[in-house]
């Protein structure tokens, strides 16, 4: 992999706790775009002074922070992850490279817990069910929307992507699929997450997610 082939885009809201961590593991032709989405933790300056670059998104939401990273990448290839430490950095390689030696044009990292207080039982039911509903939409075999994710930065710019909150990740692959891509997942490693879920951490964060990704199937 040739340097700044890959950029990492970490949607971040008060991940102070996860990112030394996390950028501690970033493989070193890798570079990571933390989006600070109103953090009050300190994540923005502790991810300066990591070696990040910082980009502050004002407009809140999981898929507008996506989307300004998206904007504010240069590699040929942007990634994406979550900032929780619940991904490891060092396994992004088995989800760049298939998109890097031109075997896919979007892989997805499928996640493998290692134990169930990474993943409950009610979110890994719930994300089976969604799963499912995807591969009947698309016909895309896929058994996870996970976060980890890798594709070609020009490529996602043409994709009509306008979701600006938990279902974007759910229209990064419904779109692509419309358009013709291949699509590819590979096993990830999932780790219990540093902290709580901003989207399906509250009752509230769940029932938006589930209104946002059920809006996007019917499309």
């Amino acid at each position: 992999m040739k340097a700044q082939e890959v950029d990492l885009v970490l949607p971040c809201l008060n991940e102070a706790a996860a990112l030394p961590w996390l950028l501690g593991r970033l493989p070193g032709d890798v570079r990571a775009i933390v989006i600070d989405n109103g953090s009050t933790d300190g994540s923005a300056e502790i991810a300066t002074r990591l070696g990040a670059t910082v980009v502050r998104c004002e407009v809140r939401g999981y898929g507008a922070a996506c989307h300004a990273g998206l904007e504010a990448a240069t590699a040929a290839v942007v990634a994406f992850s979550d900032a929780d430490a619940s991904l490891d950095p060092r396994q992004l390689i088995r989800v760049t490279a298939p998109v890097l030696a031109g075997r896919a044009d979007l892989v997805l990292g499928r996640r493998r817990p290692h134990s169930r207080q990474a993943w409950p039982w009610h979110l890994r039911l719930a994300n089976a069910e969604l799963a499912r509903r995807v591969r009947r939409r698309t016909g895309a075999s896929l058994h996870d929307l996970g976060p980890m994710r890798a594709a070609r930065r020009l490529a996602l710019l043409d994709l009509p992507l306008t979701d600006r909150r938990s279902g974007y990740p759910l229209e990064t692959v419904v779109r692509a699929a419309d358009a013709g891509w291949r699509i590819a997942e590979v096993d990830v490693d999932y780790l219990p997450r540093s902290g709580r879920s901003k989207v399906t951490g509250t009752p509230l964060g769940a029932l938006r997610a589930v209104k946002d990704m059920t809006k996007v199937l019917a499309t």
